[in-house]
């Protein structure tokens, strides 16, 4: 038995006692190349509650980090953040030891959503407004719908100015050290930025929505649901989501492509070329190489976007097809782009790439550029004017 799992202490009687995810590499999809944490803060008061839980296969981990400040028997309260699995999945172990524990979650969604996957296990539905007294502390509840669930919600604790944010301003990183001051704030603000755009960037308006109703509050820490606890960058990241919740772009293109004998590959080299010979700085990804995750993370915040793919039995290459399926679901704003690709006689890719960039929200300011065979060099000399004389706002 591992007996080395403490509670870190965040403030006066307040303690994360998550899990930490040291291997886990693909989260529906995105990769996760650094891990993730899973967030669950214990606050010793008049009632001992526990803010979250964890991931299923972590409850172990929990119990003990627990157990190292209090008897998980004395929890009188759970708050259930949001339904997903990596925050309630050890919920109804934790409801084995702190059997009279009352769950607050939000209603309707949150109530619904622990009722279907655990049955009844004594829950308390809150709405906006709504708040408890622990003792020396106050909750306060305040939903934030479709941040990513229905049921999402935040708890604020006025005494403490501690933001409980569950999955917002959070980010897919594994790490020993709690507080956004204790690692590496650039690689710390990338990993929150890859989270937000593959996981947050459909609920811009929702995200904006929170921000408005969090802006009344002092704020003096951030605990988020996954990654380190903001102390010391507060208003940076709060200044990162609101730049990125209102679809801000750069002057900045983004080209992916894959390739079978390297037609694809060479307009995709001479498209990335053009840009940068227009002044628009250009990244230059072949979709075999690196995560999709990686590059939807490059696309949220870059103006300009060209995919472009051979044409295969009548259709795009599979891995193009599933990079633009990705995409699509992640509706992205305010990009413009066009689709190219290389063909031996059907040809039919450019278009289909053509038409499901129109189907993610891509404004179309290109006509779809396709090359049978082997480009040539006049090919490419044209395909380099076009792009000079491309109207960009």
């Amino acid at each position: 038995m591992n007996n080395t799992l403490k509670a870190v202490q965040i403030s006066n009687n307040i303690y994360w006692v998550g899990a930490i995810d040291w291997s886990m590499r693909n989260f529906h999809g995105y990769e996760t190349s650094r891990g993730t944490t899973y967030n669950a803060y214990l606050i010793l008061d008049e009632k001992v509650t526990l803010i979250d839980t964890v991931k299923a296969p972590f409850k172990d981990e929990l119990l003990k980090r627990i157990a190292s400040v209090v008897n998980p028997a004395k929890i009188d309260i759970i708050v259930s953040s949001h339904v997903e699995p990596d925050h309630s999945g050890a919920l109804p172990f934790v409801k084995e030891y702190a059997r009279n524990a009352e769950i607050i979650t939000s209603h309707p969604n949150g109530l619904k959503g622990l009722t279907a996957r655990y049955g009844n296990l004594n829950y308390k539905p809150v709405k906006a407004g709504d708040s408890i007294s622990i003792g020396e502390r106050t909750l306060q509840f305040v939903p934030t719908p479709m941040l990513h669930w229905p049921d999402s919600m935040v708890t604020y604790c006025p005494e403490e100015k501690i933001l409980f944010s569950n999955d917002a301003f959070g980010e897919h990183l594994a790490t020993s050290m709690r507080f956004d001051d204790e690692n590496d704030l650039e690689t710390i603000l990338f990993e929150a930025k890859k989270y937000y755009a593959n996981i947050l960037m459909p609920f811009g308006k929702q995200a904006l929505a929170a921000l408005v109703s969090l802006g009344g509050h002092d704020i003096r820490m951030i605990a988020t649901g996954h990654g380190v606890i903001w102390r010391q960058n507060i208003e940076t990241i709060l200044d990162c989501y609101s730049e990125w919740a209102g679809g801000e772009v750069q002057d900045r293109a983004v080209v992916v492509f894959d390739s079978m004998w390297g037609s694809t590959q060479i307009l995709a080299q001479t498209i990335t070329e053009a840009f940068a010979a227009k002044g628009i700085p250009a990244a230059y990804y072949d979709i075999k190489a690196t995560p999709m995750s990686d590059i939807v993370t490059d696309i949220f915040t870059s103006k300009y976007l060209a995919v472009g793919s051979p044409t295969i039995n009548n259709q795009m290459m599979p891995t193009i097809a599933a990079f633009l399926n990705y995409l699509k679901g992640l509706r992205p704003q305010n990009h413009k782009g066009f689709a190219f690709g290389s063909y031996g006689w059907g040809g039919q890719s450019v278009g289909q790439v053509e038409d499901e960039m129109k189907a993610a929200g891509i404004e179309i300011m290109l006509d779809k550029i396709r090359i049978a065979n082997v480009p040539t060099p006049a090919q490419l000399e044209e395909i380099v004017k076009k792009i000079t004389e491309m109207e960009v706002q």
